[in-house]
């Protein structure tokens, strides 16, 4: 579910910063880059794992800020296909149900990959599988355990300033989303088990 992943890349240190240590400052400026942001074909980054190794640093005519080019391993959010990982419903439609983690939300589980005989109820807002005469309910807030199936990348364009202004776009689609199944013995609400 987590990795970590070796970047490289050019840090700018301001001259506010220069009264932290070196490793402060350029830990700092790579977790306000990259914490909580979603990096294409990598994943949700957590935070700085470790520096692997720092240049010395350069001073910009005219800024006074510092460049430094810098070599540091990332946490990275990115389960793996197959992964069985434990989340609650957050909510539930037709279509199929979005799960949560703590930190991450853009989980669905398509109608078509919960477990045969597993029907929307309209008027509970929540999913029942039925089995040998038995009702089982997948209800709002459940811990559930899912397979990853899929994941999804949308790369996101900056949107023309003509187009922010009067609003005329269509929703936003998350960078990276992923699709995943509850139909196999020991998914689906932890409770059943």
């Amino acid at each position: 579910m987590f990795i970590l992943t070796t970047i490289s890349d050019l840090v700018q240190i301001s001259p506010e910063d220069f009264q932290k240590p070196s490793a402060e400052s350029i830990e700092d400026n790579l977790n306000a880059k990259y914490a909580n942001k979603v990096v294409q074909k990598i994943g949700l980054c957590i935070c700085v794992y470790d520096i692997l190794s720092a240049s010395d640093g350069l001073i910009g005519h005219g800024t006074g800020i510092v460049n430094v080019n810098v070599e540091c391993r990332l946490v990275v959010f990115r389960p793996f296909k197959g992964e069985i990982v434990a989340g609650r419903i957050s909510s539930a439609s037709d279509d199929g149900m979005r799960i949560a983690l703590d930190f991450f939300d853009d989980i669905f589980v398509p109608s078509n990959l919960l477990f045969p005989d597993s029907t929307f109820n309209e008027q509970e807002q929540c999913w029942v599988w039925s089995n040998e005469g038995q009702e089982y309910f997948y209800d709002k807030t459940d811990w559930v355990r899912f397979r990853v199936e899929q994941e999804h990348w949308t790369d996101l364009l900056p949107l023309a300033p003509s187009l922010r202004e009067t609003g005329a776009y269509s929703e936003r689609k998350s960078p990276y989303s992923i699709t995943a199944s509850m139909m196999q013995a020991g998914l689906g609400p932890v409770q059943w088990w």
